[in-house]
């Protein structure tokens, strides 16, 4: 993973109180950390980076689009994702980001690198199950849909040809099944 200057936030030369930062992520953002589930993506985020004398504190928010493959049909569609998190950044010792709400800094570090805490926040806006909304709605159009409803009409024809063409010996057993 590279890393890229686009995402480096030099916070030295900041003043004090909040600064806005907007990025536009899409797919190759997401092909540098090797992540290939998503086929696209359209997600504009909204970083506010508040300054204080010891400590700073960074607000995230991302709404967006990523194109995913359904879970039932395979059918890819725009999933709409949103989400937020908040970071507050320290300085201390040494750098320490095992707590996820909080980064510590080594004291003489001039600037901080968000595109990790980006990327984790869109991957984990994104549901476990992905379904098509067409799918909740009955207007998804698909071939392999036309294909199963073409089979299901054959199958259903059938057997009413098979209830139809029953041995006459069965029909003195059913109707004894039937008078009880």
């Amino acid at each position: 993973m590279k890393q890229l200057s686009e995402f480096l936030i030099p916070f030295i030369g900041l003043k004090l109180g909040k600064h806005q930062f907007e990025y536009q992520i899409n797919k190759a953002f997401f092909e540098d950390f090797d992540y290939d589930e998503f086929e696209d993506s359209d997600i504009k985020v909204n970083v506010v980076l508040e300054k204080k004398s010891t400590m700073m504190e960074l607000a995230f928010k991302h709404k967006g689009t990523v194109n995913v493959p359904c879970d039932l049909t395979g059918e890819l569609f725009d999933l709409p994702v949103k989400g937020k998190i908040k970071v507050v950044v320290q300085f201390g010792e040494q750098f320490n980001n095992d707590n996820e709400e909080l980064l510590v800094l080594p004291h003489g570090e001039h600037q901080l690198d968000i595109k990790q805490y980006i990327y984790e926040m869109i991957v984990l806006s994104v549901p476990l199950k992905k379904t098509h909304p067409g799918i909740k709605d009955g207007t998804l159009q698909t071939p392999a849909l036309d294909k199963l409803k073409e089979l299901t009409v054959q199958s259903q024809k059938q057997s009413i040809k098979e209830e139809e063409e029953t041995d006459p010996r069965w029909d003195k057993l059913k109707k004894l099944l039937t008078d009880k």
